[in-house]
C-alpha cells in the first residue's frame, strides 16, 4: 500500500536557490534516488536546455517540461530538482502537490546574484533580468506551501531543515 513515506520529496525554487545541490544530498542522506527534471530532459532530448530554448523555443521546452513533471510524478519513493520555471505552470504545480512533499527553496536576490555568476552560459533565462523574472513568479512559488529560505545556510543546514519539516508533515 503506499504510504505518505513513499510519496515523492520535491525541491524546487528560483535559480540558483541550491535545487539540484538540496536534492542530492536530501537523497543521499534519506537513501533515495534522486532526479533533476533539467538533466532529465537533457538526457531524454539529447540537447542541452540552451540548444532546446535556441532551436526550439521556451515554449516547445515548457512542452517538454509538462510531459517530464507528468511522468515524474507517476513515481515514487524520489527526491526531485525541479527546473526554475516548472511548478510556476499552475497544472504542473498540481500534479507535483498530488505527488508528495513539495518543499520551495528561496533566497535573497544577494544571494542568488552571488550563485548566478559563473552560470551565465548554461541558463537561457539568465540573458535578461533575472530580478524582473523572479518577481513575475513570485506568486507561483508563495502558492508552494513549504518553503525555505536557504540565504547564509549550508547545504547540509538546509537538507536537515527538509528532513525535519517533511517528518512533521508525515505525522
Amino acid at each position: 500500500m503506499d504510504t505518505p513515506n513513499d510519496h515523492n520529496i520535491v525541491v524546487t525554487g528560483f535559480m540558483g536557490t541550491g535545487k539540484s545541490t538540496i536534492g542530492k544530498l536530501l537523497a543521499g542522506k534519506l537513501g533515495r534516488p534522486f532526479m533533476d527534471t533539467d538533466e532529465e530532459i537533457v538526457k531524454r532530448v539529447g540537447m542541452s536546455i540552451p540548444e532546446i530554448f535556441q532551436r526550439d523555443g521556451e515554449a516547445r521546452f515548457r512542452h517538454i517540461e509538462r510531459r517530464m513533471c507528468r511522468f515524474i510524478a507517476a513515481q515514487n519513493g524520489y527526491v526531485i530538482s525541479t527546473g526554475g520555471g516548472m511548478l510556476v505552470d499552475e497544472s504542473n504545480r498540481e500534479v507535483m502537490l498530488a505527488s508528495g512533499f513539495v518543499v520551495c527553496l528561496n533566497a535573497s536576490t544577494d544571494t542568488i546574484s552571488e550563485r548566478l555568476r559563473a552560470d551565465k552560459d548554461d541558463r537561457p533565462l539568465l540573458k535578461g533580468d533575472w530580478r524582473a523574472l523572479l518577481e513575475s513568479r513570485r506568486a507561483a512559488y508563495g502558492a508552494i506551501p513549504y518553503q525555505i529560505d536557504t540565504t547564509g545556510k549550508s547545504p547540509e543546514a538546509i537538507t536537515e531543515e527538509i528532513i525535519q519539516l517533511w517528518q512533521t508533515v508525515l505525522v
